[in-house]
C-alpha cells in the first residue's frame, strides 16, 4: 500500500465521545496532509454538521455526506455527485412500515443536506446532537409533505422503539429499492438503491485517480462496513459490533483513546 487517501467515520470514530478532535488525532491528520494524503470524513452528517468541526480537525477538501449518497467540497462548495431516493420509493416503504408500527415519524434531507423536512412531532424527540440542528428550526409539516420529494436521506424513528427494532422491522417487510443502515443515531436511515459509505468513496476515488489498495478506512458502526471492505485497509474501532470488527482488517483502540490517531502515525511512521 502507498496511502494516498485517509477515509473517516466521524461519531465513534475520529471524534471524542465529546464530539471533539483531540490534539493528537489533529497533529496525525495534519502529518498526512502535509504528505499529500487526501483526509476525507465520510459520515452519515450533512454538511451543516461538518462546518461545525471543520476548523478543529482541519477539513478543506472533498467530504462525503448521507452516508455515500452526496460529495461536496467543504472549502468551495462543488458537488461532485448527489444520488437521491425516488418519492416514490420513500412513500411505498413508509406505508408498508407506518402497517408494520404505529407512532413512526420521519424526516427526510434534501437540497444538498441544507434542507431537513420533518414531520410534526419529529422536533418534539429531537435533540441538537441527533442532527446538529437546534430542534427549534426544524418546524413540521404533514406526512405527506415529507414523503413527497426525493431524498438524499430518509430518517426514520419511533419515541419507544430501538433503531434496531425498526431496521429489523424494515428488513422483514422484503421491499427493494433502496438501503437502510444504522450509524449509533436514534434512527434508522434510508438512501436510494445501492447507495453506501463504499460507494461514494469509490466514486471520490475515481475522480482523484486513486487506487482502492491505496486507500485506509476507520469506522465503528453499521454504515461503515461496506467502507471497511472496500478500502485497501480497513480499520474498525474498538468495542465496535462484530459486524464491524469482522469488516476490518484489524481494530485500532477507541475513539477516546486516539485509535485513529496511533493507526495513522504507525502507517506514516511518525511519533
Amino acid at each position: 500500500m502507498t496511502l494516498r487517501l485517509i477515509a473517516t467515520d466521524l461519531d465513534g470514530t475520529l471524534l471524542t465521545s465529546a464530539s471533539e478532535v483531540s490534539v493528537r488525532t489533529r497533529a496525525a491528520l495534519d502529518a498526512a496532509r502535509a504528505r499529500g494524503i487526501h483526509v476525507v470524513p465520510v459520515t452519515a452528517r450533512q454538511p451543516i454538521g461538518l462546518r461545525t468541526l471543520a476548523s478543529d480537525a482541519g477539513f478543506d477538501g472533498w467530504a462525503l455526506c448521507s452516508n455515500g449518497a452526496y460529495a461536496t467540497h467543504l472549502v468551495d462548495g462543488r458537488m461532485l455527485f448527489a444520488e437521491e431516493l425516488p418519492a416514490e420509493t420513500i412513500r411505498t416503504l413508509a406505508e408498508a412500515l407506518r402497517a408494520s408500527i404505529p407512532g413512526l415519524l420521519f424526516a427526510s434531507v434534501r437540497e444538498g443536506g441544507e434542507t431537513f423536512v420533518a414531520q410534526h412531532g419529529y422536533a418534539e424527540i429531537a435533540d441538537l446532537a441527533d442532527h446538529k440542528r437546534d430542534p427549534r428550526t426544524m418546524g413540521g409539516v404533514a406526512l405527506d409533505h415529507v414523503l413527497a420529494a426525493p431524498s438524499l436521506k430518509l430518517v426514520i424513528r419511533h419515541p419507544e422503539l430501538a433503531p434496531t427494532a425498526l431496521f429489523d422491522a424494515l428488513c422483514a417487510l422484503g421491499l427493494t429499492g433502496f438501503e437502510a443502515t444504522l450509524s449509533g443515531a436514534p434512527f434508522l436511515e434510508v438512501m436510494a438503491e445501492g447507495v453506501t459509505k463504499a460507494t461514494g468513496l469509490a466514486r471520490l476515488c475515481e475522480h482523484l485517480e486513486i487506487e482502492r489498495r491505496d486507500v485506509i478506512a476507520f469506522g465503528d458502526a453499521l454504515n461503515d462496513v461496506e467502507m471497511l471492505r472496500w478500502a485497501g485497509h480497513g480499520v474498525a474501532m474498538a468495542g465496535a459490533a462484530d459486524a464491524v470488527q469482522d469488516a476490518a482488517d484489524e481494530t485500532t483502540a477507541s475513539n477516546d483513546e486516539d485509535g485513529v490517531a496511533k493507526v495513522i502515525e504507525r502507517v506514516l511512521g511518525v511519533c
